[in-house]
């Protein structure tokens, strides 16, 4: 029997496999807060994130955060198999999901390191993981509008 959402748990992982190789590089080649200038507007800064999205939700504790990514791999998992048209997004947002789950159970904390500025403005910092997810999560939001003809 043809299985043609394997193809998208293989996305999912390379992905992830990016994700993790990234901050390896990161943790190892750079101090906390070190700064590397890559053009303007652009910096790689390490940082360890104990919260969720932009560090939100702190003192909600990483024993949450790991259960909360546990549930939502396995909903999205189960989306991959059932939803056809939606198995793009899915599988970049279960990357992105169990990139900063494996980063949680291996220290405590989400390693990000892009940091996007614009004068004093910067964007909180984020990783592969971050950018998987919010691709994903837009890629279903077009699917939704696009489908509503």
């Amino acid at each position: 029997m043809r299985k043609p959402y394997l193809r998208f748990f293989i996305l999912a992982f390379f992905v992830f496999l990016l994700d993790q190789a990234t901050k390896i590089l990161i943790v190892k080649h750079l101090s906390l807060y070190q700064v590397i200038r890559i053009f303007p507007s652009f910096n790689i800064v390490y940082y360890r994130n104990i919260g969720s999205a932009f560090g939100l939700f702190k003192t909600l504790g990483n024993p949450f955060f790991i259960v909360i990514s546990l549930i939502a791999i396995a909903g999205v998992a189960f989306l991959i198999i059932k939803d056809r048209g939606g198995r793009l997004g899915f599988s970049l947002i279960l990357a992105g999901a169990a990139g900063n789950l494996a980063d949680r159970l291996a220290h405590g904390y989400v390693v990000d390191f892009i940091e996007v500025y614009a004068g004093n403005f910067y964007w909180p910092a984020f990783n592969v993981a971050d950018s998987a997810l919010t691709i994903g999560i837009a890629l279903l939001i077009v699917k939704t509008v696009i489908g509503r003809e």
